[in-house]
Order: structure tokens, then C-alpha cells, then sequence
């Protein structure tokens, strides 16, 4: 049985890592600037250790991880900016060579490791460099982009109105995972130490286009549903990091081998974005909340 520190317990990443591990059988420290937090409360009823830990205080990450055996690593510029990521990660990965930790494993992003010149992307790609120079045993897992987004924010918003707003031609192939796989895979190469270590690999379920999602949406909620091409312009207004990383996915995409994926991590169920989306409990979308939506985390 391994003891897992686990960072961003309480968002999705973390949470579906923290579960998957807990099914298996490890020790689970939650790791949470807010230990009162409904989620961590869950994750403790689910058997993890909830520890207060936070990236801009060194003591309480050196507390967090005294005695683990390995860590799971989230970082988010999102809330702050990719300055403050990139600082927060270099400390976290400082705390781990300190506390002599067995294994690492970092999600970044799937193609971060390419000079995409999404500003988000290379943040990530930067606390990858300081992780791999850092002498730790680590691995790189890069999800693409989350399904879990498609059920919030402003795609959830739009829904009400039967429309799947998407900044991305209606053709265009998408490369898709849910959290929940994101954390079955987090788990197999922590648990799978040898067999993961010094590797860096881009994971998705599935790849769809807009008009694809949009269909497999009309069907899981029972109502008619059609991509509309959210204009880069729009994006832009809001953000220019998203509408970096949607002109990204537009030109170049994210050329992940899912079907490899499959074959190779059998465990790690892979699913569809059919079957994810038929298998969610779809609220009412006249109540739904029209709040931001980030596709990376």
C-alpha cells in the first residue's frame, strides 16, 4: 500500500486521482487549502487524510508530504495567472526533493511540451523542466481537454437555449477525456512506478468534433441541440490565453492515439464522450448557471 499525497484534492483532477487510488487500496492525503471544504469532507468519508497544505506556504508542503511515498502534482494559472503557477509548481516540486519522495506524477496539458505559445501550456511545460531536473522519479500525464466542462459553465448555460457554443469549426476532430479517466491513469502509473517513470505521455478517451458533441448532447438530454462557432473575437474579450489555445486546436489540434491508449491501459476504461454524456444527471437547464468555463482544468 502506497501513501499518496494528493494535490488539488478537492477540484477534479485531484479528486478523481484521490478516488481511484482509495479504491485501490492506497493511503490517501488529501492535500487542500480548505480541509472544511464539502469535497474534502467527502474524500474523508471516502477514508483519505485531509491536510491543509497550500503552495505559497513551504512549511505546511513540507508537513504534507513528510513520510508520503509519492505525490500527485495539479497546478492551475487559472484564478491567478501562469506567473503564479510557475512559482507555486517550482515550490511543490522544491517540497517533494526535500521530502525524498519515491515518485512523482505532474498532469500538465497534452501537446504543452510543444511551444504551442498557449501562455497556460508553457507554464506547464516550465514546471515539467523543473520537475524532470529536478533528480525525482517522476512521469508527465497531459490530458487534453476536460468532457466534464461540456456539464458547467458556459457550454451548460447555452444548453437551455439549445445551442452548443464552441469556439472550433463544426469538423474539426477535438481530443476529449474525463476526470474521472484522468484519474484512473494518474493511479495505474503511481501504482506502476517502473513502468511509468521518466515518461511523459498525452492521454484522451475519445476524439469528437463540435458537431458530434453537440449531437451526443441532444441525445443525453433529450433535447434538440446544434454547434455554433463561437468567434475567436469573443473568446478574446474574456480571455486571450483560451482563444490562444482554441486557435490552437483549430490549425494545428491535438493529435493524441487514442486508440493506443486503449490497447496499451485497458484498466483505465477510456470513455466515450457518448458514454460519459448519457451517463451524467443533466439538470434542468432553465436553472442552469452561467458561469466561465476553463476546457483545460
Amino acid at each position: 500500500m502506497l501513501t499518496v499525497a494528493v494535490t488539488g484534492a478537492t477540484g477534479a483532477q485531484g479528486g478523481a486521482t484521490a478516488r481511484a487510488l482509495l479504491a485501490a487500496g492506497h493511503h490517501v492525503r488529501a492535500l487542500t487549502r480548505t480541509p472544511d471544504a464539502p469535497a474534502a469532507t467527502a474524500l474523508h468519508t471516502l477514508g483519505a487524510e485531509i491536510r491543509r497544505a497550500d503552495f505559497d506556504d513551504r512549511a505546511s508542503l513540507d508537513a504534507a508530504l513528510t513520510g508520503a511515498d509519492a505525490l500527485f502534482a495539479v497546478t492551475t494559472p487559472f484564478g491567478t495567472d501562469t506567473g503564479t503557477e510557475v512559482r507555486q509548481g517550482r515550490a511543490l516540486v522544491e517540497a517533494a526533493s526535500a521530502a525524498r519522495l519515491d515518485h512523482v506524477v505532474l498532469t500538465s496539458a497534452a501537446h504543452a511540451d510543444r511551444g504551442t505559445g498557449i501562455p497556460h501550456y508553457d507554464s506547464k511545460h516550465e514546471i515539467e523542466r523543473c520537475l524532470a531536473a529536478s533528480g525525482l522519479p517522476w512521469t508527465v500525464i497531459a490530458p487534453a481537454a476536460f468532457m466534464d466542462n461540456y456539464a458547467t459553465g458556459w457550454t451548460l448555460s447555452g444548453l437551455r437555449e439549445g445551442v452548443f457554443g464552441w469556439p472550433m469549426p463544426a469538423d474539426r476532430p477535438f481530443a476529449l477525456i474525463p476526470a474521472a479517466d484522468i484519474g484512473a491513469f494518474a493511479a495505474l502509473a503511481l501504482t506502476r512506478r517502473s513502468a511509468f517513470t521518466g515518461r511523459r505521455i498525452d492521454i484522451a478517451s475519445d476524439t469528437r468534433t463540435p458537431r458530434q458533441i453537440a449531437a451526443a448532447l441532444a441525445t443525453a438530454t433529450g433535447r434538440p441541440i446544434t454547434h455554433h462557432e463561437v468567434p475567436l473575437d469573443t473568446v478574446r474579450t474574456h480571455s486571450a490565453d483560451l482563444a490562444a489555445m482554441f486557435a490552437y486546436f483549430t490549425t494545428t489540434g491535438l493529435d493524441v492515439d487514442v486508440p493506443a491508449l486503449r490497447r496499451a491501459y485497458p484498466e483505465v476504461g477510456w470513455q466515450t464522450f457518448t458514454a460519459w454524456a448519457t451517463t451524467r444527471n443533466w439538470p434542468d437547464q432553465a436553472d442552469a448557471p452561467g458561469t466561465r468555463c476553463h476546457p483545460e482544468r
